[in-house]
């Protein structure tokens, strides 16, 4: 429970930390950075756990069960959540930086399980609980009522910010379809997390050299996105998949509603950020709608997966 309760709150900094870094940077500048040194740090963390756990069942004769082949299909299926999670980061910073931390990490946050409960029942045709369908309503209305009312100085939202914002939602529903997929076909989890590290680096290593990242010159730059990289991607990550092995879905979904609280908090306390009255009122909409989700997923095998993106 500490360790996804962590993971929850390294991930619900990762707006802060991005508005805090230097002038210069850019959605795009620092999503790439991020991903090249948390990517990496992910995969070879990952996959030194995987190893490890590996010698120690057979050192003490633990009976489980070895990992599918590796084909071309679970290749592509670990690389498709590299290049979402990739794609994931600018999107999310674009929100970040044009409606505020607390807004768009929110918008997010709550269109990633619904996104990923409605890609779910397209793909498998099975049809969703009531207590789904409720919970996606309210979180729905939510967002709706973020992205109308916007922060109490701005007096509404930008547009491309929200789309920014639900973009990095539909990402991580692909991941979380895509993963969980992987994970019935019988392929360790610490593998799938590493593959989708190495995948992203991959992927953003390709485009660092079209961007701008002069920014990591400074002091503070280099502090952004070693904090971004190494704590909210390589041991949130890490911490989350290796605490999810000892928790039911309801514990978990529940305590990574930690991630949206940090965001907003750290949004408004930290960043001088205020939310409208409407504004204000989405955030409890939604946050109502995340912990119904988080309720009815008390089944083994619910339509929507865990409500968690960084």
């Amino acid at each position: 429970m500490i360790a996804v309760l962590a993971a929850a709150v390294l991930f619900g900094t990762t707006g802060t930390a991005q508005a805090l870094g230097p002038d210069g940077t850019t959605p795009l500048s620092v999503g790439v950075m991020r991903m090249v040194i948390g990517g990496t740090a992910l995969a070879l963390l990952a996959f030194t756990l995987s190893t490890v756990s590996a010698r120690q069942a057979r050192r003490t004769h633990t009976t489980a069960a070895g990992q599918p082949r590796l084909g071309i299909r679970p290749l592509l299926l670990m690389g498709l959540t590299g290049v979402c999670l990739a794609v994931y980061q600018p999107l999310f910073f674009l929100g970040t930086e044009r409606n505020g931390v607390a807004v768009s990490t929110v918008i997010a946050l709550g269109s990633a399980p619904v996104l990923a409960g409605l890609l779910e029942w397209a793909l498998t045709r099975r049809r969703p609980s009531g207590t789904w369908t409720l919970a996606t309503a309210l979180a729905t209305i939510g967002v709706v009522l973020l992205g109308f009312g916007g922060s109490a100085t701005s007096g509404g939202t930008d547009p491309v910010g929200v789309a920014g914002a639900v973009g990095a939602g539909a990402s991580f529903a692909v991941i979380a379809n895509v993963q969980r997929r992987l994970l019935d076909a019988g392929w360790g989890a610490f593998t799938v997390v590493g593959a989708m590290g190495a995948s992203a680096a991959a992927v953003s290593a390709l485009v660092l050299p079209f961007v701008d990242v002069s920014w990591l010159a400074d002091p503070r730059g280099l502090a952004m996105a070693l904090w971004l990289g190494l704590a909210t991607i390589a041991v949130a990550y890490v911490m989350f998949t290796w605490g999810l092995q000892g928790l039911t879905a309801a514990t978990a979904a529940t305590l990574t509603l930690a991630e949206p609280l940090t965001a907003a908090l750290l949004g408004i306390t930290v960043l001088g950020e205020q939310l409208s009255v409407l504004a204000t009122v989405g955030l409890v909409v939604l946050s109502a709608g995340l912990a119904l989700l988080a309720w009815g997923s008390r089944r083994p095998r619910d339509p929507v997966p865990f409500a968690v993106e960084g």
